[in-house]
């Protein structure tokens, strides 16, 4: 059998995982060419939160980050990650916004989008799908894994026969809250192995302990590709450390030969950008958190939290605030947990223990029960859903939600344009994500973004009967309150 292909993560998921994604490209370029050298199957170098965390915190300008890293790693295929309709933003944009940003990603190098939809509603990536075919490099579809009582191997299987039939390259399996347990990975990739023909990967992640057991598993299974990434930037809630798998995988047919003494000479650097990241690090997320397993919540989501409920002095409602997110997912239609839903799952579940199951009903929350983020896994309480249409005062709806929106590249060109800012595709469609961070780069002297530990990464204005703001992380969340008999 073929030795098993490592991609490597570090220089995105690696960093957004353990250091809230504030790695400089400046930091990075030092291990570029031994990354680039290594052998990997890819280099996730792109997307997530990068863009929204490089314009927000560090003033780069997401395509010269790519550019930057595409000129020092030529040799190794760029890898980003994708969340198909929301591009990396948190709602959906319409299909000539998608089709601009992927066709501009590809020309700055982009090789292989990694596309997933929150809901695993396959409507929401076939425009994706179809943009990166159109410009000539791989779509990746990905399944995010999650467990509820509607989630089983065989609809993951399934789910992956459509992506294959729409057009994919690859299916990916997401582990993003590293909860799937090994024998159950075994399953799934030897499913997938078995109904499909184009390459299978892993991604998962080490937060509760079962990933590398998992990724072991999955080489089992006959799975194509795993990522991994290099400490301190791996383990905990990041991937798994490549010089702990090639380790683990010591006499398997399967292990790949990769170089460790390069490897460590990566690590040394790395070590040097971690310490200097020390306001955004954490010792809980660099060790087995059995707290994802209880609550099936994300890493990052159950780190953030802690500190958020903390600054709402709701520290003593830990247990009920995350006993709650699956009440809360059930209701919605046991949607996975992923950004955006695991933000928009969290924030409800915060509300509901603050002042009562639904008396607060996040925008956001109401438009997942009526349709507007896709079709849910399993249909949305219809006590929740009339609650919601009445609250909003929108009809739910059945169709792909972009369908709904009309094109929009012109009117960011105008908006730009009347901004006194560049009006190419570039531009419009980081605009149409984040236009408030875009405009705050362009002003701001380069020493603004200096690292500074935020004093609150979240807060709560309003008072009385009626419209609430909640603000997490930089994003805010309007919400309304409302007695419920």
């Amino acid at each position: 059998m073929k030795p098993v292909v490592f991609n490597n993560t570090v220089l995105r998921d690696g960093h957004q995982s353990l250091a809230a994604t504030r790695m400089k490209t400046e930091q990075m370029l030092p291990v570029c060419g031994i990354l680039d050298n290594m052998g990997f199957g890819a280099l996730e170098t792109w997307g997530g939160a990068t863009i929204d965390s490089g314009l927000r915190f560090l003033g780069e300008f997401p395509f010269d980050r790519l550019d930057a890293l595409k000129k020092a790693c030529p040799k190794t295929k760029h890898m980003m990650l994708f969340r198909g309709q929301n591009m990396v933003g948190y709602k959906h944009y319409p299909d000539d916004v998608v089709e601009a940003f992927v066709a501009a990603s590809a020309r700055h190098g982009m090789d292989i989008f990694r596309i997933f939809d929150a809901l695993n509603d396959t409507r929401n990536l076939e425009c994706s799908i179809n943009a990166v075919k159109k410009a000539g490099k791989e779509a990746h579809g990905t399944i995010c894994y999650t467990s509820s009582p509607v989630h089983t191997v065989e609809k993951f299987v399934q789910m992956g026969c459509e992506l294959q039939d729409m057009g994919a390259d690859g299916i990916v399996l997401k582990d993003m809250a590293g909860l799937v347990p090994p024998y159950v990975a075994y399953k799934i990739i030897k499913g997938l192995k078995d109904n499909v023909k184009i390459p299978v990967i892993f991604h998962t992640h080490d937060t509760t302990g079962l990933g590398a057991t998992a990724y072991y598993a999955a080489v089992d299974a006959g799975v194509d590709a795993i990522d991994v990434s290099v400490v301190p930037f791996a383990n905990g809630t990041g991937q798994p450390d490549c010089n702990r798998m090639i380790a683990m995988l010591t006499d398997h047919e399967r292990q790949p030969k990769y170089d460790v003494k390069a490897l460590s000479e990566v690590r040394a650097h790395l070590e040097k950008i971690y310490a200097s990241l020390g306001a955004y690090t954490a010792k809980k997320n660099e060790v087995i958190d059995s707290d994802a397993l209880v609550y099936q919540v994300p890493g990052g989501m159950l780190s953030n939290f802690r500190n958020q409920l903390k600054e709402q002095k709701m520290e003593d409602k830990f247990e009920e605030v995350f006993a709650e997110v699956p009440y809360v997912r059930e209701k919605l239609g046991w949607i996975p947990l992923v950004t955006p839903t695991s933000q928009i799952v969290g924030t409800q579940a915060m509300m509901n223990v603050k002042f009562g199951r639904w008396k607060m009903f996040t925008p956001q929350a109401m438009d997942i029960a009526l349709g507007y983020y896709g079709r849910t896994p399993a249909p949305v309480d219809p006590e929740i859903k009339a609650l919601a249409a009445k609250m909003s005062g929108k009809d739910p709806i059945e169709c792909r939600p972009a369908d709904l929106q009309k094109p929009g590249m012109e009117d960011l060109r105008k908006a730009l344009r009347e901004k006194g800012l560049k009006d190419d595709d570039e531009h419009c469609v980081i605009y149409a994500m984040f236009p408030q961070q875009l405009e705050d780069m362009y002003k701001k002297p380069r020493s603004a973004y200096e690292l500074k530990k935020p004093a609150s990464s979240s807060s709560l204005s309003g008072k009385g009967k009626g419209e609430f703001t909640v603000n997490i992380d930089g994003v805010s969340h309007n919400v309304t309150i409302e007695e419920i008999a």
